[in-house]
């Protein structure tokens, strides 16, 4: 996401401004934070032009 955010030429300043989400939510999510709300999370990436794939693993059965 870092990557991403600097190829766009973004601050965490103008990813919260355009995600519309605060500076800390974006510091938070680029220092690993653990729990983030979808919705939330789904804002910033679309604002990357990145999308959350989920997807079963490989060799796993429920």
């Amino acid at each position: 996401m870092v990557a991403r955010r600097h190829a766009l030429r973004l601050r965490q300043t103008d990813l919260a401004a355009l995600a519309g989400v605060s500076e800390r939510f974006v510091r938070q999510l680029e220092a690993g934070k653990p729990s983030v709300r979808l919705d939330v999370l789904t804002k910033v990436l679309d604002t990357l032009g990145m999308e959350l794939v989920l997807r079963l693993r490989t060799g796993e059965h429920p």
